[in-house]
């Protein structure tokens, strides 16, 4: 075995196959795969092999289509043989119409049937409780072994080496750097390691001192019997019913998402250790827990009450606690994962292959990844424990509906601000994001229901959103932004590291803010934040509550990249922050400091607010006149209280982050992960006035000034009809985007969304909102003065 390789990639299932050949496609010759035992032996072995193609998250859907389009040319028993979901409620129903919006944007010709023509398809079905479906002619079906060695092939074809039977005992790591693998056959120095270890993921990340938060969950499906003489059916999925099925000859695969679900190797007094004998193995079968799942078959196809069973597999599959991939760069340099494919990893495994590579060759990865992003987990995801809790309310809830402003509930709460008790009590309603409870609105705000949008838009919506939102603009609005991470960067090489990487200038003056795009070297967008500089040699980095643990790790690559010496840090727990917003904020403020509040905008000023010692920044994200004011976090509950008591005799409201959307829609601000990406430049995005074309800095020379696209906002003619994302925008009768981010602006009173667009102001346009195409009208931003 050679003793040196450029690229290791550890694991020889689907995953490790996949990326193996796509590294070959792009040149890459000097690739090494390792497999512990044989090629398919953890999950690929005995997946079910169902492929579907639509997802919520366009990447993936993405990523899904061109795994079909990879796995026509295979030799792998690929079968196109279209997918159906069924609709056995009528909110079922909303949602697979959602879905069919949502698949005009990629040119996926998902279309709505009728029970009848879903009985026509697949004529085993009993069609009693079955209120629709949606019919998908290009999903289908692969014998996931098959596909495994498929790719094998082709990447020793393109000069990669595959070897089985050797086990990978180490991971060598200095200075933060990834230096080799060390495997019970001698030691491969090399410089990229790629993770693909499936089940073996989290064990592997260990090694190299990286965590991988994954839990082995044990998921069963039985191969029935040969009962029938069909051919050619589609897969069929009733999510409310829990289950699926796919042809097997004469025979049926049958599974589901059991309600009490079974993590393998994890538990209380337990980890993620799988056992090392544990290869091309299965789990004991479990037919008590498999009950649900059955009896609920039975419901939609009565054949499998008397059909015989062959087998029954049980097999662990590696589930995350969000249910998307772990992928991407580590915070140890050169030290990649690909896993956690929750199940549905046969489908996008060709995707995931052609990311991987593009990413690990290119350094970035070609599409927005973000929400598969292995480094979205932040420091609280280390533990099993708090991991556990997430993976299996999420495989509890696999096929649940997901409306608009769910939360979930296991592992809280877990992150609280100083502040925590004072929301408790006055009857917050709080929502978590990276582990942070944080409030959505206030219940005792609430008055009336006569702006409740029509459909998803309303499910969660509550008046008390509208009253926080009207008393910001009319009075002012109290809002604890505690959980928005903060990044310290310091040292002789902050300034020039910061100015190299973001595309507005921030070495100004000690006590300026500035607004500033991070860049990827395509002029993507991979950072949206504030920079204060608090000293010759200080900034503060203020992002997105969930971009933390992501635009920490981009800047501390880039200070690799270059050489800098700068101090990074994360201090988000070390402040809280609240914002105190309105046309009545300086009058809340004046008896509160004698330090003079007149500094201008984007601009910040050490004072004292009460008892406290606060940094106060005079920025906005609503639009209004105000300050966010950080102070250490032991002070927070005072800082808040003296605020509150301060702001009661001018119509002072606490909001909470619902209000925050709404406002933010009508004056146009934009937000990272929905209107903002790796996949958008700062012009498209319409924030040019950011860049500084005279200065260097990462992704410059890849601007146009001038695109073709921009992101717009539209207003519809129905109020009540409201975007949420990701749904179609039609000019001039054609499909030409997908809604970025949408809502309600309860100044502007208007239906507002957002979404790239070849058009100007006064074009008309129409948006798809739940199977009804509504009109609308691009137009300028700001809506309100």
């Amino acid at each position: 075995m050679s003793d040196s390789a450029r690229i290791v990639i550890i694991g020889g299932g689907v995953g490790g196959a996949s990326v193996a050949y796509h590294l070959t496609q792009l040149g890459e010759r000097d690739v090494v795969l390792l497999e512990r035992d044989e090629l398919t032996s953890g999950s690929t072995f005995h997946s079910a092999g169902l492929v579907g193609q639509l997802r919520a998250d366009p990447t993936l859907t993405r990523m899904n289509q061109y795994s079909v389009e990879l796995y026509r040319t295979l030799d792998a028993g690929w079968t196109e043989c279209g997918g159906i979901k069924l609709a056995s409620t009528s909110e079922r129903m909303e949602e697979i119409r959602r879905q069919i919006g949502w698949a005009r944007t990629f040119g996926l010709p998902l279309t709505e049937i009728s029970v009848a023509e879903a009985v026509e398809l697949f004529p085993l079905m009993d069609p009693e409780g079955v209120v629709g479906a949606a019919y998908l002619p290009t999903d289908g079906q692969i014998d996931p072994s098959q596909l495994c060695y498929a790719l094998a092939a082709r990447a020793r074809e393109g000069g990669a080496t595959i070897r089985t039977g050797v086990r990978v005992l180490g991971v060598g790591v200095e200075n933060g750097r990834v230096t080799g693998v060390r495997t019970d056959q001698g030691d491969i120095a090399c410089e990229i390691v790629v993770n693909c270890g499936g089940m073996f993921a989290a064990e592997i990340g260990r090694m190299a001192g990286v965590r991988v938060p994954i839990v082995p969950m044990s998921h069963q499906y039985v191969v029935s019997d040969a009962f029938h003489d069909h051919t050619g059916l589609p897969t069929l999925r009733d999510p409310d019913l829990l289950v699926y099925y796919r042809q097997e000859v004469q025979g049926l695969v049958m599974g589901g998402y059991e309600r009490t679900c079974a993590p393998w190797t994890a538990g209380h007094d337990a980890y993620d250790a799988v056992p090392a004998d544990f290869n091309g193995r299965l789990l004991p079968e479990d037919w008590p827990r498999f009950e649900e799942i059955s009896d609920n078959s039975r419901i939609r196809v009565p054949a499998m009450s008397d059909v015989g069973i062959r087998k029954l597999i049980n097999g662990p599959e590696a589930f995350t606690p969000d249910n998307e991939f772990c992928l991407g760069e580590t915070e140890v340099a050169g030290f990649f994962v690909a896993a956690g494919f929750c199940a549905h990893g046969i489908a996008g495994a060709g995707g995931i292959g052609k990311v991987m590579a593009e990413w690990i060759v290119e350094g970035e990865p070609s599409m927005d990844l973000w929400h598969m992003d292995v480094r979205r987990f932040g420091r609280h995801y280390r533990s099993p424990s708090y991991t556990l809790k997430r993976a299996v309310e999420n495989y509890e809830t696999y096929y649940d509906i997901r409306y608009p402003g769910h939360e979930r509930t296991a592992g809280r709460p877990l992150r609280v601000s100083p502040a925590y008790s004072w929301h408790a009590a006055h009857g917050a309603v709080f929502g978590e994001k990276s582990g942070w409870e944080r409030v959505n609105y206030y219940a005792a705000n609430q008055s009336g229901e006569g702006e409740r949008p029509r459909g998803w838009a309303g499910r969660e919506w509550s008046s008390a959103t509208a009253a926080e939102h009207r008393a910001t603009r009319t009075a002012a609005g109290l809002f604890d932004e505690s959980s928005f991470a903060k990044i310290e960067v310091a040292g002789p090489d902050a300034a020039e590291l910061l100015e190299w990487v973001c595309d507005n200038r921030v070495a100004r003056d000690v006590g300026a803010v500035t607004y500033t795009q991070a860049l990827n070297r395509r002029g993507g967008i991979e950072c949206d934040f504030t920079v204060t500089r608090r000293g010759e040699e200080e900034f503060l980095v203020v992002t997105g509550t969930a971009f933390g643990s992501h635009d920490l790790g981009w800047l501390r690559k880039q200070a690799a990249h270059t050489g800098s010496k700068a101090r990074i840090a994360d201090v988000t727990g070390q402040y809280a922050c609240f914002a105190l917003w309105g046309p009545r904020a300086a009058d809340v403020m004046r008896g509160l400091t004698p330090d003079p509040m007149d500094f201008p905008f984007m601009s910040s000023r050490e004072i004292t607010v009460g008892d406290v010692p606060v940094l106060a920044l005079r920025v906005t994200f609503v639009g209004e006149h105000g300050w966010e004011l950080y102070c250490s976090s032991e002070y927070g509950l005072g800082l808040w209280q003296t605020l509150w008591r301060a702001g009661e005799p001018y119509g002072l409201v606490a909001g909470g982050y619902r209000a925050i959307d709404s406002l933010r829609l009508e004056k146009g601000y934009r937000v990272w992960g929905a209107d903002l990406g790796p996949e958008t430049t700062p012009y498209e995005a319409g924030l040019g006035f950011c860049v500084k074309p005279d200065k260097e800095f990462l992704g410059r020379d890849a601007l146009d000034p001038a695109p073709e696209r921009r992101l717009r906002c539209v207003t519809l003619s129905d109020p009540r009809a409201v975007a949420l994302g990701n749904e179609p925008v039609r000019v001039d009768g054609r499909v030409v985007s997908r809604v970025t981010s949408g809502g309600y602006g309860y100044t502007a009173r208007a239906s507002i969304a957002y979404a790239y667009l070849e058009a100007q102001p006064g074009t008309e346009a129409e948006i798809e909102v739940e199977g009804a195409w509504v009109p609308g009208t691009v137009v300028k931003t700001p809506l309100v003065p």
